[in-house]
C-alpha cells in the first residue's frame, strides 16, 4: 500500500474543475493525496448507463485506488458549463444522486460525496451537495 492517505475523485477531464475538486478533498479529508478519475461528463456516463467499458474503466480504476491506496473517500463530480454533459445543474442533480448510488452499490463502505464546482468572482470553486 502506498505511503500517505488517499481520496479519490471522479471528476470530468475539464481543466477548470481540478485544482478546486482536489483541494476541496485535501481540506474535507485531511488527505495527503488524490487520486484522479476523469471522463468528460462521468455524471452522465455513471447515472444514464455509458457503454460497458466506460463503466468498466471507471470502476477499475476505483477499484486500484481503494484496494491500492487505501482510499476511503470518494467525491464524485458535477460542473456548470460542462462540454461533455451540457445540460443545466438541476439535471446534473439528478445525475449526481444517481452516480453516488452506483458508486456506494460498488464500494460499500466508501464515503462518497457529490461536489458542485462553478465559478466566483472568477474562480472555480467546489461545494458538497446533498443530493
Amino acid at each position: 500500500m502506498a505511503e500517505g492517505s488517499f481520496g479519490t475523485v471522479i471528476n470530468c477531464m475539464d481543466g477548470r474543475t481540478q485544482d478546486a475538486a482536489n483541494s476541496f478533498l485535501r481540506r474535507r479529508f485531511a488527505v495527503d493525496f488524490v487520486d484522479s478519475i476523469t471522463e468528460a461528463g462521468p455524471i452522465r456516463n455513471l447515472a444514464e448507463g455509458a457503454p460497458e467499458a466506460t463503466l468498466a474503466g471507471i470502476r477499475a480504476r476505483l477499484g486500484v485506488s481503494i484496494e491500492g491506496h487505501g482510499s476511503r473517500q470518494v467525491a464524485v463530480v458535477a460542473h456548470e458549463d460542462c462540454a461533455g454533459n451540457p445540460v443545466g445543474k438541476e439535471i446534473q442533480m439528478v445525475q449526481l444522486d444517481r452516480s453516488l448510488r452506483l458508486v456506494r452499490e460498488w464500494f460499500p463502505g466508501v464515503d462518497a460525496i457529490g461536489l458542485w464546482i462553478e465559478p466566483r468572482d472568477g474562480v472555480w470553486t467546489a461545494e458538497e451537495e446533498v443530493v
